[in-house]
């Protein structure tokens, strides 16, 4: 199958590319530098030059392919509504390049989304999804891909936990140690008993490709493999790794210690994905985000 992908460069995007052309498939990978299109190229695909505001690359990569992976996001939360109005014209752009086609159509969004409209306290499943007026974030994209599945495209959505990690990088938890770093403390909300769930990115890889392969038309997957870490233990580690104070962080104060990360320093997004490895068999089996923090590599990153 041959694989049009955005984002393919990106943290998670090149372990996709890395993990699609391991099972055999071709991979065109969206790139809109010169620098994206040299790391495309090394890692064996093949690169179409363009980017989420050229919807003209986006539909013609789309048209040539056999399938498309929509990774790519921009997280600028400045302008985080426009951001979330780019992403929704790249997807009904590659969504009317293969309406009916039967072709497959993966998107991403995230788990986090799931805080602005289930009660507190309880767990989100893949079958949760937010009507139409509801205002989370991405929720539109998500509702745009799972109606393609009535015009011919076998389309899912996979929401990624909030920290997407490995040894060096880890999402939420990789802010929080910038943070920490330049506060002198590693903080936490409250009492930190919050949840975040957490998937390692060659876990996430792995359920990309099977969600292109074999997911059924208007599935929603949750890259889940820890369904919440608290917030507290996370800090704990950071604490202990960067050999500074670990302390709780008033509500009041949060958005102040925590800069744009505030709002979701005391979100409690316990997440299952227990639909999502009984439809594809996904079985993650690569390091927790805490043994990832305990081996330290983290703290090599410096911004």
């Amino acid at each position: 199958m041959k694989v049009f992908i955005t984002g393919a460069s990106g943290f998670i995007g090149s372990a996709i590319v890395r993990e699609l052309i391991e099972a055999g498939h071709q991979v065109l990978g969206l790139a809109r530098s010169d620098e994206a299109a040299t790391k495309i190229a090394a890692a064996g695909a093949e690169v179409h030059r363009g980017s989420l505001d050229d919807l003209d690359s986006l539909h013609s990569g789309a048209a040539s392919s056999d399938g498309v992976i929509h990774l790519a996001f921009n997280h600028d939360f400045s302008d985080y509504e426009g951001a979330v109005r780019t992403d929704l014209r790249a997807v009904q752009t590659i969504g009317a390049a293969l309406e009916g086609s039967g072709k497959p159509f993966v998107i991403t969004s995230g788990t986090a989304m799931l805080t602005f409209f289930l009660p507190p306290g309880r767990i989100g499943t893949e079958k949760d999804v937010a009507d139409a007026g509801s205002t989370a974030p991405r929720v539109v994209a998500e509702n745009a891909v799972l109606a393609l599945a009535e015009r011919g495209v076998r389309s899912s959505i996979v929401r990624l936990s909030p920290s997407v990690h490995d040894q060096r990088r880890g999402g939420f938890a990789e802010v929080l140690v910038y943070i920490a770093r330049e506060k002198g403390v590693s903080g936490y909300v409250g009492d930190g008993s919050n949840r975040w769930p957490a998937v390692h990115r060659l876990d996430a890889a792995h359920l990309f490709c099977l969600a292109l392969e074999k997911a059924p038309a208007g599935s929603v997957l949750h890259g889940v493999a820890e369904e919440g870490v608290p917030t507290r233990t996370i800090a704990e580690v950071i604490g202990r790794q960067l050999g500074i104070p670990v302390v709780s962080i008033s509500p009041e104060d949060a958005g102040k210690h925590f800069g744009w990360l505030g709002p979701f320093s005391s979100m409690d997004n316990v997440t299952s994905s227990a639909l999502t490895r009984e439809l594809l068999g996904w079985q993650p089996v690569h390091p927790t985000l805490i043994q990832d923090l305990e081996e330290g590599h983290f703290f090599d990153n410096e911004r």
